[in-house]
């Protein structure tokens, strides 16, 4: 959709009719005025109706979750109210084909460290006869799948020591009986068990090792970045050294 369209200012909004539409020029003046990349428009309602408690928790929840993992960029990041600028969008690689694709646009928006705002905005009811396409649970845990594939893919190194951890202590618990069978008998009757609670001990070993690698990875590049800044600096000393007056043309131009 995004590629299709060649404009300066984006604006993306529900189309059930439970968005104020008429702020939309404000919202436009605003993103333009603030030199914004994105500005949400945070839902404010008093119809429990037309925003159930069940969803401003789920809200709350995920939002919380994603502010924890990624940093906070949004009070609502559920919101189907939001105006973005070319930038934004130009970036913006679209994986997504429901829901989640607001948790792609809140991560997008802070992995970039994009300039975001929120500005309140009224939320109505539906019109009467329409229903909703949101499926509470099933489309809540494609949301929490989402996060998860993001965390992988943003935070490599967070998933995988989880995962470790994870592993781990489920070994453990897997393995405890078996220890104490063991103690008290002097037998292992329980084969399967630890065999599986070996198999899992290798999973968190591997995961562990994965988390390893992405940091040193990271290191590695990081540092590498660093001497290939330095090496550029000390080739501009010696190039300054040797020909100043070439420099002081150049400056002069």
């Amino acid at each position: 959709m995004f590629s299709d369209i060649e404009a300066d200012v984006y604006i993306m909004v529900d189309g059930d009719d439970t968005y104020d539409a008429f702020i939309a020029p404000q919202l436009v003046r605003l993103l333009i005025d603030e030199d914004l990349d994105t500005l949400n428009g945070v839902r404010i309602s008093e119809l429990d109706e037309s925003y159930r408690n069940g969803h401003r928790f789920g809200n709350w929840m995920l939002t919380t979750m994603v502010a924890k993992l990624f940093g906070q960029s949004t009070k609502d990041m559920f919101t189907g109210y939001r105006v973005f600028s070319r930038r934004f969008v130009k970036s913006f690689p679209v994986t997504a084909s429901g829901f989640e694709i607001e948790t792609e646009l809140t991560v997008h928006t802070l992995e970039l460290k994009m300039r975001s705002m929120d500005v309140e905005t009224n939320y109505g009811a539906r019109p009467e006869g329409s229903t909703s396409k949101l499926s509470t649970y099933k489309d809540g845990f494609k949301i929490l799948w989402m996060i998860i594939k993001l965390i992988k893919l943003e935070r490599p190194s967070l998933f995988f020591y989880s995962l470790g951890i994870l592993f781990f202590f489920t070994s453990l618990a897997l393995f405890y009986p078996v220890l104490i069978d063991y103690l008290h008998t002097g037998l292992v009757e329980r084969f399967p068990t630890a065999i599986l609670s070996g198999l899992i001990m290798t999973l968190s070993i591997l995961s562990i090792m994965s988390g390893l690698h992405q940091v040193f990875k990271v290191r590695f590049c990081w540092g590498r970045g660093i001497r290939r800044r330095r090496t550029a600096r000390q080739i501009r000393g010696r190039y300054r050294r040797n020909h100043p007056r070439a420099l002081r043309c150049l400056w002069r131009l």
